[in-house]
């Protein structure tokens, strides 16, 4: 028994005479891993934002295809992200009400880009004299935003210059 003691300490002296140095991994930063939050290449409110000012150059340039692809692309990545952030809301309620507070806010950014898309998509589609595909997405717009608020009210006013309705609508004033 007189002995262990001593034996125990040689190991331990032994072990740590031997191995090499100690070994601590290395961790990345974390926004090496939160590639989907950059700014350039993400899948965000950012690049969404970001899609619409290339369409808005593309317009300015009169390059009007280019900005009908960036429009349709905005369009189909903020409808993709709408989807994610309210299911993901969905499925957190009850359990971490931060997490459906952070998703619902994200949503409802994403919801009025997908309404500026919609709103230019538009613009676009009657200057190329082709109303009747902009009537879809005027529509979309008000749907998700409502009259109420300004994407809904220049949506309407659209329709109504298109003589897709009659009644002007006269909450906005």
């Amino acid at each position: 028994m007189r002995c262990r003691l001593p034996m125990t300490a040689f190991a331990l002296t032994t072990s740590l005479i031997f191995c090499p140095g100690p070994s601590f991994s290395e961790t990345a930063p974390s926004s090496n891993y939160k590639v989907l939050a950059s700014e350039e290449v993400g899948f965000n409110v950012s690049s969404l934002e970001k899609l619409l000012e290339k369409g808005d150059e593309a317009v300015a340039q009169e390059n009007f295809e280019e900005a009908k692809q960036n429009f349709k692309k905005a369009r189909e990545a903020s409808k993709l992200l709408l989807s994610f952030y309210r299911d993901l809301s969905g499925a957190f309620r009850g359990l971490d009400a931060r997490i459906p507070r952070e998703m619902d806010a994200k949503g409802r950014k994403t919801l009025i880009l997908l309404s500026k898309a919609n709103l230019r998509l538009a613009a676009l589609l009657r200057r190329q004299n082709q109303p009747e595909v902009a009537v879809p997405l005027l529509v979309e717009v008000v749907r998700l935003t409502t009259p109420a608020k300004k994407e809904g009210q220049k949506a309407y006013q659209s329709l109504v210059e298109l003589g897709f309705v009659d009644t002007p609508y006269l909450g906005a004033r």
